[in-house]
Formats: C-alpha cells, sequence, structure tokens
C-alpha cells in the first residue's frame, strides 16, 4: 500500500469512522467488501407526482405479495392484498398451540403446545447476508441466533461399514474426515504425487496447513507410512472430560479409515459451506410469522380480504379484474396492476386470458415437496441428558434432519423438529396420518437417541407441503432456469406481472420472495413513469 493510499484511508476513517473505511478499502481491492444484495431504490411519496393515482391488486398475501403491497404502498399506490388463507405469510407459517388445520386429504390436526412452543412449519432460518434481516430491521422484528451447526450434535448413517448404527458425534465424524484426508494428502504431496503441480515451497506450505487443519503427526525421516499420522485428536471429544487436579481427561478414540470413507458421514460437511447455509443464521424471536405480522401491520388491516380464494383472473382495456370467493359469495376487485405472487403452478390452473404461452410457463415448475414434524417434551432431554444445545442432527434415514430447538433453553419443555425431509421421504410420511407420522418418526429416532425419544411426548403437529391447500408444494424449480419459460415470467402478460422465490436465484428462501417482489415494483414505476 503507498503512503499516498494510506493518508488517504487515515482520512477517511477518521472523518466517516471505521465502517466507512473498511468499506472503502474493499472498494479498493484491500479489503472483502461485503456481499451485496441486489440493488433496489424504494419508492417515494413523489412516485406519482403528476401521474394521477395507481392500484394495484396482489394475488396472493406471502412474501413476496405482501414485499409488493409494502413497497407500492410507499409510491402511494392503492394496493388490496387477496389471500385465500385467515392469515398472512403463506409458506411462512409458525404453529402454535390451539392452532387448527386440515389438509387436502382431510387430515385435521389441532396443535397442542404449551404457550411459548411453536414449530415453523415454512421457513426456520435466514442466512446473515439475505435482505429479509433488512426487513426484519425495517418493520421492528427483533431476531436471535439460530444454530445451524452444532459440534455435539449427531450424524447417523445406516449401511454395509463399521459406522452403521452408530450415533456420532458431529465434532468425532469430523475430526476423523479431516484428519484421514490431511493424513492422505500430506502423503501424496511429501512422497512426489503432487510434484507436477506444486514447488518445493508449495509442498511445505500446504503440508504446514494440513498439519493443522487435520491435526496429523510430523514426518518421521525413512518411514513414509508412519509420517503425518492421524491417531485420533481431542477435537473429536472425551469419554472422560478434562476436570481437576490430575484429571487429564480421556480423549475417543478414531473410527477407523475405511469406515468413515465407506459411510460417507464427510459428504454433510458440504452442507456448512453452502453461502446461503453458513454460520451466523437467524430467527425471529417468537416464530418466522412474526415477519408476516409485522408485514400485514404495516400494509392496514384495511387492505387485506382474508379468506379471498381466486377464481379467475385476467387482463381488460383499462386494466385488470380478479374475482374471488369469499364467504359464498364471488366477489370482483378491479385496479390498473395486479401482482400474481401465486405459486405458479396453481395459478396455471385458475381461469385466466393470459397468453398460451403465459399459462404454459406456470405450469412448466417442478414441485418440490417438504414434511417436518414438531414434536414438544416435557423436558428439554437433548440438552440435560446429550448437552445439545440447538442445531442439527443428520441421518441418512427418512428423517433426514432432526432440529434442536434454538430458543427457550434450559425451559420446562421443548419442541424439537422430528423431521425435517425433502422429496421422496416427505412424500412417504405425507402419505401417513399425522399419528402414523410421529409413530414412525418415534421408531426411527429412537435408533439415534434411544428409548428417551418416546418419553415424554406432550404434543405433536406435522405438515405435508404437497397437500397444503393454496401450496401444494414446499417450492418449485423449473427445468432451466435459463430458458424461455423462466425469462417469461420475468416480463408482465399485459397489466399482469408476476412475483415470488421462484423467479430468482434463491428459491426456497424468503429472499428470493423480497427481491422478486421489488423487482416487480421497479418494474411496474418504470411503466408508469415512461407513461406519464
Amino acid at each position: 500500500m503507498s503512503i499516498t493510499r494510506r493518508d488517504l484511508l487515515r482520512s477517511i476513517g477518521i472523518a466517516g469512522g471505521a465502517g466507512v473505511m473498511y468499506s472503502t478499502m474493499g472498494a479498493l481491492g484491500l479489503a472483502p467488501a461485503a456481499a451485496q444484495t441486489p440493488p433496489f431504490t424504494p419508492l417515494d411519496s413523489n412516485a406519482l407526482r403528476g401521474r394521477g393515482g395507481r392500484s394495484v391488486v396482489v394475488m396472493g398475501g406471502g412474501i413476496a405479495g405482501m414485499t409488493a403491497a409494502y413497497e407500492l404502498l410507499k409510491g402511494g399506490y392503492d394496493v388490496t392484498v387477496l389471500e385465500a388463507r385467515d392469515r398472512p405469510g403463506g409458506r411462512n407459517w409458525t404453529v402454535r398451540g390451539g392452532d387448527t388445520y386440515t389438509d387436502l386429504d382431510g387430515n385435521r390436526q389441532r396443535a397442542g403446545f404449551s404457550r411459548g412452543e411453536y414449530m415453523n412449519t415454512g421457513p426456520g432460518r435466514i442466512p446473515q447476508m439475505h435482505v429479509t434481516l433488512d426487513y426484519c430491521k425495517e418493520l421492528g422484528v427483533a431476531v436471535e441466533v439460530f444454530n445451524n451447526q452444532n459440534a455435539d450434535a449427531f450424524l447417523y448413517r445406516e449401511g454395509d461399514h463399521g459406522l452403521h448404527g452408530k450415533a456420532i458425534r458431529h465434532r468425532a465424524a469430523k475430526a476423523d474426515v479431516y484428519g484421514y484426508t490431511s493424513e492422505l494428502l500430506a502423503k501424496a504431496a511429501d512422497q512426489g504425487a503432487l510434484d507436477s503441480y506444486l514447488t518445493e515451497d508449495d509442498k511445505e506450505a500446504l503440508i504446514a496447513f494440513l498439519r493443522r487443519f487435520g491435526d496429523i503427526g510430523d514426518k518421521v525421516d525413512g518411514d513414509p507410512d508412519g509420517s503425518f499420522a492421524y491417531t485420533g485428536t481431542s477435537r473429536r471429544g472425551y469419554t472422560v472430560q478434562p476436570g481437576a487436579g490430575l484429571e487429564s481427561g480421556v480423549e475417543t478414540d478414531p473410527y477407523a479409515l475405511s469406515d468413515v470413507l465407506a459411510s460417507g458421514i464427510g459428504q454433510y460437511f458440504a452442507f456448512e459451506f453452502g453461502f446461503d447455509q453458513a454460520m451466523v443464521m437467524l430467527q425471529p424471536v417468537g416464530g418466522m410469522d412474526r415477519i408476516a405480522y409485522a408485514f400485514s401491520d404495516a400494509i392496514g388491516r384495511r387492505r387485506f380480504r382474508y379468506n379471498a380464494e381466486i377464481v379467475r383472473y385476467r387482463n381488460t382495456t383499462g386494466g385488470v379484474e380478479v374475482d374471488y370467493r369469499q364467504g359464498g359469495a364471488v366477489k370482483t376487485v378491479t385496479a390498473d396492476f395486479a401482482v400474481n405472487a401465486l405459486p405458479p403452478h396453481l395459478a396455471a390452473r385458475i381461469p385466466s386470458n393470459l397468453p398460451g404461452e403465459v399459462v404454459n410457463a406456470l405450469a412448466s415448475v417442478r414441485v418440490t415437496n417438504a414434511g417436518k414434524l414438531g414434536i414438544e417434551y416435557d423436558r428439554r432431554w437433548w440438552e440435560e441428558d446429550y448437552r445439545i444445545y440447538g442445531g442439527i442432527s443428520n441421518a441418512n434415514t427418512d428423517l433426514a434432519n432432526i432440529w434442536h430447538p434454538s430458543y427457550g433453553y434450559h425451559g420446562d419443555k421443548g419442541v424439537m423438529i422430528g423431521y425435517y425431509n425433502t422429496g421422496g421421504s416427505a412424500d412417504t410420511y405425507g402419505t401417513l396420518t399425522p399419528d402414523r407420522r410421529l409413530r414412525r418418526t418415534v421408531e426411527q429416532g429412537k435408533k439415534i437417541f434411544g428409548d428417551v425419544y418416546a418419553r415424554g411426548i406432550t404434543a405433536s403437529f406435522s405438515q405435508n407441503w404437497a397437500r397444503a391447500p393454496f401450496s401444494e408444494g414446499a417450492w418449485v424449480s423449473w427445468p432451466d432456469q435459463t430458458g424461455p419459460d423462466y425469462a417469461r415470467l420475468l416480463e408482465p402478460a399485459g397489466n399482469i406481472h408476476f412475483a415470488g422465490d421462484h423467479l430468482s436465484h434463491a428459491i426456497a428462501w424468503q429472499h428470493g420472495a423480497m427481491v422478486s417482489a421489488r423487482a416487480t415494483v421497479t418494474r411496474i414505476q418504470d411503466r408508469v413513469a415512461a407513461a406519464g
């Protein structure tokens, strides 16, 4: 760094503080800049000045629909939100004690969770770089840490290997995977197998890194087999923890290399490196639907029409008309524009006068199912017996993921997500009645945690998104997100614009719904401005 540049940054730091200086360093390539959300300029009260009033009907009161409504209201648009459910949020749905629900198969449930306990049936965590957190701040939604990775949670693998049926602490599995991988790579580098790729300095640097990364041994002169050996480490944990006096602790022994490889247990760690899965993650205090209700409060109750199932929508010469059924009667709302924020496969089935290629584009998505089951226990045994505070235990059975609650620590009760699965596993559980889902979950969970998993259950609730009214799926994907169907829905069809996480590259995240809605708001405003 030249002296001139140093002086510049020093001056910026004095004038604007460390944060401004650090951002400037990022712009100059001297420090990593924060990941940026897609650019968006919120509308202001002058957006419609000199252009008269404009009205928009928002089809669907999920996160995309409410984001669009909220941002349009900032610009003075007259907004009406039609929502088929009796609540805002769509797939953002938190279930609490007393809530009732009937799915499309007629399964009726009444949640019996205790006061203060809940389960998020849909989204349950927020990456820290997502615009979702900006809206939480703007709307006054308090957030807390969601423990996405926990070294003391369990990994469980069934199969033809020595780790079959064993509940393995996440820290032990990671220590073995990283240790053995580091040993093998260090041996290969030291014995010349990578000479065509590495200089001598490179090799020394790589081996130095691997020794710390995998906690492996030193090179043993004249003994290539014994060099850089992974023989276990305190990283795995202890059978007897270090304590007072002469108690230095007893470390656990590593699993055999062949079993670690055969089990595939190391493949789970790729999850932690995902851009949208890495810690720290967050959640709203009290349930994910705090976001939905904050949006609905900001938009205003008078602008919502709940229990309003859309039965027809169409472009007109002057705007749009949307018919909806409410209380047994069919009513119509007219507006200059519509924002279609319905699940695309459902929007395709509703009668409209959209062009055939638009309907085909809506119907071309691939629907993914997901299922969750929440179990309330009369004590927090995962904390008391296993010292697991939040985080996820993962299995290669149809349970897939078990979420230990990241709230209410040391409370009298707690709600664990007994399974969070997708695809075929979600379908397997979805075909069962809620009681049978619980029984299957308990039998599978006992394999990992023992009989305690079946004791002290006070309530449960399960969700099969494939059979959820007005959703019929957890999220959708595209055969080709660079293809014409996806591109077609990025543009309006007449006066009808489209929005949703499916029209983003953050599918299945609220962030995707929000940035898509903001892009749609911008298109509507640009269109109004261009019309004069």
